[in-house]
């Protein structure tokens, strides 16, 4: 991934090894940025030598002249060689198949990778039982050839996620791979959930056994990637733990790996962030085992049933095709006035529930699962796996609600806001520019920044920054509960996560997610420097913004901490010295000995607070003032005043987490 305007569309790139030799390399152009330089590519090349657990470092450098060249090799010339490849599958006491070599004869092949060192053809058919092919399970095939070697990287992927097929259901059937001939994968009983897809690679051949490293500081440069603090050195401890988990969990197809299967389930995790934890690790580290686990999960990402194709266009279903589109199943909702026909999906049939995993995805905890193993592999099942999530954001609301093809995710809460746009905006940021898909997502995003800027930005915004609920009738407002009552508060840590989300879309290069982070970042910024706000309390768990459901937003945070700072009955917080909290001087000895009086006459905490000390689980990697973090990073260059000195004020905070483990959280400004 290249940083706009590193690489022009009159430059190409060379391959130099560290003793000063070129070496050739094929760039494939997928994404550029919208000067025209280039943003995302696959670089292939083939090293002289590289002896068994050595390492080499291969630098980019710039010339004049195109980037194109003719093809090597050709899906003839493969399987002349004599490569073969069949993915079978016994259901019912049918044989169902498909071969891959049959497949690449037709000639009806799909390009990936194109040039002098490596090609890649994508294919794909029904698996087959005789003449008969099954209504919803097909196989995919991308075949990756090297010029002038006897080896092809098989990657082969099993769907069952038509989107509009008549009885979708779960289908169980042993599975097993061929390649030459002999079989490389097999898998007995294998449950396949419907709307979901598997996948595995095998060579032809002896495999390429590397791994490739990124230049963190590069990658992070291009802020493709959220800007995780670098001074963080990620302990051996925390990559052992991530490769033992990773190995006692179940990674074969269908199942869940180290991803919460329960999406909704409350509290922290190493899944919930910006990125996931994993991602953090390695983006941090570049270890191989950290990288495994992140395109492993990438993999098993295909194991949640929230993929629906258009068997139509073959790609992931479009809100443009079916503007009435949801997976709520409200059939009288969703009948397109235009063509007199419903949208809503088919009832699944059969035995559908989804044990022993008990998958139940929602958009308020999602991860982000494909968008960073597709940056660093290039490998098309990840773009799609991004691009699946996507739509499944858009498609699991009431299309009234999301204003049909629009797909504004105003109607959600507000962390499921702020994910939404995160991943949406992954799939419009790097989805190559030729792929049909490009412009659709790209104007989901600019559909949703529209909204929320005519809304909050522009349209008599509160003056605290905060998501009101404003033109949302899916979800109550300011559901939180505070000592003022029912629907008077809001979750400080959610809108964090879309503050961030603002700010990451504006790094992205969304252009109007600059002013709506200019207005939305004021929250953040001023929970840790305005008047009459104690910056100790600055990432509460819930804060009171109005004294009652029907009364305005409070116009100072001020008004909002006195109206906070209460006991649940309303009464002042006064503990058993006689003590009140507000009067404790902010940050002061005296306000975490108050807290730590308070404790005891609860008999909550038996620990001493110390001075300097935020509320919400200070030394958690998890807990509220780490979720701030990335709030207040992108704050720094949102131009709110006092956004650099919230920073450092936050920053230089007396307890902090350890990150070593779990960086997720781990933003900092940029430069």
């Amino acid at each position: 991934v290249f940083k706009q305007g590193d690489v022009l569309p009159t430059e190409r790139l060379v391959g130099k090894l560290a003793d000063g030799s070129t070496i050739p390399i094929q760039v494939d152009i997928k994404a550029t940025h919208a000067d025209g330089s280039l943003r995302h590519a696959i670089i292939s090349a083939v090293l002289p030598s590289l002896p068994a657990s050595k390492s080499m470092s291969i630098g980019l450098t710039k010339t004049s002249g195109s980037t194109t060249a003719t093809p090597a090799v050709s899906p003839t010339s493969l399987t002349n060689a004599g490569f073969t490849a069949k993915a079978s599958i016994t259901l019912a006491a049918q044989v169902y198949t498909a071969w891959a070599d049959e497949l690449l004869k037709t000639g009806k092949v799909t390009t990936w990778l194109s040039g002098p060192i490596v090609n890649e053809w994508h294919i794909w058919a029904p698996l087959k039982a005789g003449g008969t092919e099954h209504p919803h399970l097909t196989a995919r095939f991308a075949i990756r050839s090297y010029a002038g070697m006897d080896k092809a990287r098989v990657d082969v992927t099993i769907e069952n996620n038509w989107a509009y097929e008549p009885n979708p259901q779960n289908f169980t059937y042993d599975a097993q791979i061929l390649i030459a001939g002999r079989s490389t994968y097999s898998k007995p009983n294998l449950t396949h959930y419907h709307h979901a897809r598997w996948r595995k690679i095998f060579w032809w051949g002896i495999p390429a056994e590397t791994h490739v490293k990124h230049e963190t500081a590069y990658l992070l440069a291009s802020k493709a990637i959220p800007n995780y603090d670098t001074s963080i050195s990620i302990s051996s401890g925390g990559i052992t733990n991530l490769a033992n988990k990773w190995g006692s969990s179940s990674v074969e197809p269908m199942e869940p790996g180290i991803v919460t299967p329960a999406m909704p389930m409350a509290g922290g995790r190493p899944d919930i962030g910006p990125l996931p934890s994993w991602a953090a690790i390695y983006i941090l580290s570049m270890n191989g085992s950290a990288k495994n686990v992140t395109t492993g999960v990438g993999d098993l990402a295909g194991s949640w049933p929230i993929h629906y194709r258009d068997k139509n266009t073959n790609l992931p279903v479009s809100l443009v095709n079916y503007p009435y589109m949801t997976i709520l199943g409200r059939p009288g909702d969703t009948i397109n006035p235009a063509t007199g026909k419903s949208e809503s999906f088919p009832n699944c049939g059969g035995d559908c529930s989804t044990s022993p995993y008990n998958y139940n995805p929602d958009t308020a905890h999602q991860p982000s699962l494909a968008y960073l193993p597709y940056m660093v592999t290039g490998d098309y099942y990840y773009l799609e796996e991004m691009q699946f999530w996507a739509a499944y954001n858009m498609l699991r609301e009431n299309p009234y609600y999301r204003e049909f093809d629009k797909a504004i995710v105003k109607a959600e809460e507000v962390r499921g806001q702020a994910w939404s746009l995160r991943t949406i905006g992954q799939a419009a940021f790097i989805t190559p520019d030729k792929h049909p898909m490009k412009r659709y997502f790209m104007e989901r995003v600019d559909s949703n920044l529209d909204w929320y800027n005519s809304v909050y930005t522009y349209g008599n915004p509160n003056q605290l920054g905060i998501i009101d609920g404003t033109g949302q009738y899916a979800f109550p407002p300011l559901a939180y509960t505070t000592p003022a009552g029912p629907k008077t508060g809001t979750a400080p840590w959610m809108d964090d996560f879309f503050t961030w989300s603002v700010g990451y879309l504006s790094e992205l290069g969304f252009a109007k997610a600059e002013p709506l982070l200019a207005w939305k970042a004021k929250f953040p910024v001023g929970r840790m420097t305005a008047p009459g706000y104690c910056w100790i309390d600055g990432a509460t768990y819930s804060l009171t913004v109005r004294p009652n459901e029907n009364s305005p937003i409070f116009s100072t945070l001020s008004e909002a901490y006195q109206a906070t700072m209460k006991r649940e009955n309303g009464s002042p917080l006064i503990n058993s010295k006689g003590a009140n909290y507000l009067d404790q001087p902010c940050g002061s000895q005296a306000q975490a000995d108050w807290r730590t009086q308070d404790d005891i006459d609860n008999n909550v905490r038996r620990v001493p607070w110390s001075m300097g000390e935020m509320t919400g689980y200070a030394t958690s990697v998890e807990g509220y003032p780490s979720n701030m973090q990335p709030a207040l990073a992108v704050a720094v260059k949102s131009g709110v005043p006092n956004a650099q000195l919230a920073w450092e004020k936050f920053i230089n905070r007396s307890i902090k987490p350890d990150y070593s483990l779990a960086p997720q959280w781990a933003i900092v400004p940029r430069n």
